[in-house]
């Protein structure tokens, strides 16, 4: 606030002299205050500093973070153990595990428990993404780059490069190419460039790459990784505009609404009746158009054009939202309190799920228990928020009071943060 005001009086000295100053300083103090404020809350899992919050305890309710100062915070990505932070100024923080240089810092450090910024991107960020244990940014020009673990080619960045990437490092072979959007499995990546092109790099086990079967030479079968982005074949001259990318499976939504999927695809855990893997991106046909998708663990949801959400997949900790704990062979539309607004946002962690409808988070499935619920920061729970660490197989809605509305939510593996605004 205090730049701000010195900004105001440097301008001020060259418009409006005719107001005088202090009329022209009471209506710049009064638009400040109007102005809704934007926080970024954490809650679940504290192994590692993941939460970012100088500790490394488990939250059971969310928390509001302080770490930024008078920067607001425009979105928020969990990914394994780490999270990330992007400022409206461009500015990109992490926190969390960096046993694989996740956290793009410069320093030989383990972990953190409070957000450092990284300071390896040179230019303004407008997109971040975590997956297990590799991190993604997006310029505004739309320039990629990654660091993190690279075991499998996940990064993208030729099959010479370090098997470990600690600094932010831009994918070269994508020079000409405007990337709109990334997401980040859990040791492969899927983009859209601005015309709609899919790319999938990284390890390719079980199709989730969406190349197709692997051809073999000398009776040998060639490795499933792809070390540098690779268009999609299966999906030319469609224009994707959403992508997706779960543990072993991946999902996109193109311009029309159609579902695609590609990856692990048993009956019990994708929806697949004909196949126990598809290999190439195949369309989901008992789904409503759609306008987003997220993949978790072994579980997938869309939202339709109409604000609904259908979910599918393994169920065993109730991440699907629909009442029951078995499994979904195909889409079943989530229903009970998110009937009432449209859905607009979806995130999916390993086993449990979150979603915004009318401005308030509802989170449902694995709550982390591993046993007796412990409020001393032991339990490994709490990344549904509700204050405790028990499943829920329906969504619940998380109380953040009166005046509150959220614009962006993210679930990692046992973690869970999001962007909320605080209407003055």
């Amino acid at each position: 606030m205090l730049t701000r005001a010195r900004d105001f009086l440097r301008l001020s000295k060259h418009r409006n002299r005719n107001l005088g100053f202090e009329l022209l300083y009471k209506r710049w103090i009064s638009n400040e205050a109007q102005k809704p404020r934007r926080v970024a809350a954490v809650w679940g899992n504290g192994d590692h500093g993941r939460l970012g919050l100088g500790s490394l305890e488990s939250q059971w309710r969310p928390v509001n973070l302080s770490s930024f100062g008078d920067q607001s915070v425009c979105q928020i990505a969990c990914g394994g153990a780490h999270t990330l932070f992007l400022t409206e100024s461009g500015r990109v923080y992490s926190t969390g595990l960096n046993d694989f240089g996740q956290l793009g810092s410069s320093e030989d450090i383990s972990y953190t428990t409070d957000p450092i910024e990284i300071s390896g991107l040179p230019k303004e960020i407008a997109k971040v993404s975590a997956g297990y244990s590799h991190s993604s940014a997006i310029t505004v020009d739309g320039d990629l780059y990654m660091w993190g673990k690279n075991s499998s080619g996940q990064l993208g960045l030729g099959k010479r490069a370090s098997k470990v990437v600690s600094s932010p490092t831009k994918v070269e072979c994508l020079n000409g190419v405007q990337i709109e959007m990334v997401a980040l499995g859990c040791d492969h990546s899927v983009a859209v460039t601005d015309k709609g092109e899919a790319l999938s790099w990284g390890g390719g086990g079980s199709g989730r790459l969406g190349h197709g079967h692997q051809s073999s030479i000398f009776g040998f079968i060639r490795s499933s990784s792809e070390y540098t982005p690779r268009l999609i074949k299966k999906l030319e001259g469609v224009k994707v505009k959403s992508v997706a990318a779960g543990m072993m499976h991946s999902a996109c939504v193109d311009e029309n609404g159609s579902v695609f999927i590609f990856g692990e695809g048993s009956v019990k855990k994708l929806g697949f009746e004909e196949s126990k893997v598809a290999t190439t991106p195949s369309a989901i046909s008992k789904v409503p158009h759609s306008d987003e998708v997220a993949c978790g663990g072994y579980h997938t949801c869309v939202i339709t054009n109409g604000g609904e959400l259908f979910t599918w997949g393994t169920n065993e900790n109730g991440c699907l939202g629909i009442g029951r704990r078995d499994v979904a062979h195909l889409p079943e539309r989530v229903e009970g309190p998110l009937v009432k607004h449209p859905v607009w946002k979806v995130s999916c962690g390993w086993k449990h799920t979150a979603a915004i409808s009318g401005g308030n988070i509802f989170t449902w499935g694995w709550g982390g228990s591993l046993g007796t619920f412990s409020v001393d920061g032991h339990s490994s729970g709490g990344q549904l928020g509700l204050g405790d660490d028990i499943d829920y197989i329906e969504p619940m809605m998380i109380s953040f009071g009166n005046n509150v509305k959220a614009l962006q939510v993210s679930c990692g593996f046992n973690h869970t943060a999001a962007i909320l605004e605080y209407l003055n």
